[in-house]
């Protein structure tokens, strides 16, 4: 990590954005993304109880991508399909990936979830951190490919090899180096991981805040 470069982005963005996501401008960004109502619906609606009704959890996962904004729109109606289009057996097998995901075997929910989806051609990274982001949100970071590569670039995080199909490894050592920046930097910059990464993104892309 380069910490030269990740103080000068916090400097740029508490410059432009005193008290950085409490500013009135950020507030506003915040409340489009809509983080904090899917935050509670996903604590809520899936916690360990509710995976003895998978079928339920399944409908509410795929409401949570649907109303994610974080999520592409050519992505979501795709995943709403083909989770309502799996036969019984498959679908109680994801819904179990993600109750070991988000409850229990994290790693080994991780890679179930990939294979299932791999089957549909949707093992995304976004498809697959979305949830246990929504449902940890100062733990679990939610992986958008350009932002993710603009990130590792920008800060040199040089131990960390993108690939497209998602893989535990990456996400562990992604999710640690983003705990590790959120440590160096002002505490209002990160709200929550999306919040953190959103910074990151503004900074990375264009060198200072947008």
């Amino acid at each position: 990590m380069n910490l030269k470069k990740l103080r000068a982005a916090e400097a740029l963005f508490l410059q432009k954005y005193p008290g950085g996501f409490q500013h009135e401008d950020m507030q506003k960004v915040g409340r489009k993304h809509n983080v904090t109502q899917l935050v509670e619906f996903a604590q809520t609606h899936l916690k360990r109880a509710q995976f003895r009704q998978p079928g339920e959890v399944l409908d509410n996962i795929v409401k949570i991508i649907s109303r994610s904004s974080m999520v592409s729109l050519f992505e979501k109606p795709k995943f709403r399909d083909y989770v309502n289009g799996m036969n019984r057996e498959d679908r109680a097998f994801l819904a179990q990936g993600f109750q070991h995901l988000l409850h229990g075997r994290k790693e080994q929910g991780f890679n179930d979830v990939v294979d299932v989806l791999a089957e549909g051609r949707l093992a995304k990274w976004t498809l697959l951190t979305a949830i246990p982001m929504y449902f940890r949100p100062q733990q679990d970071v939610f992986i958008k490919p350009t932002t993710t590569k603009n990130v590792l670039r920008q800060f040199e995080l040089h131990d960390l090899t993108y690939r497209p199909l998602p893989y535990w490894s990456f996400y562990t050592g992604y999710r640690d180096a983003i705990a590790q920046m959120k440590a160096a930097v002002d505490p209002a910059l990160s709200p929550s991981n999306a919040a953190f990464t959103g910074f990151l993104m503004m900074t990375s892309e264009i060198g200072r805040p947008a």
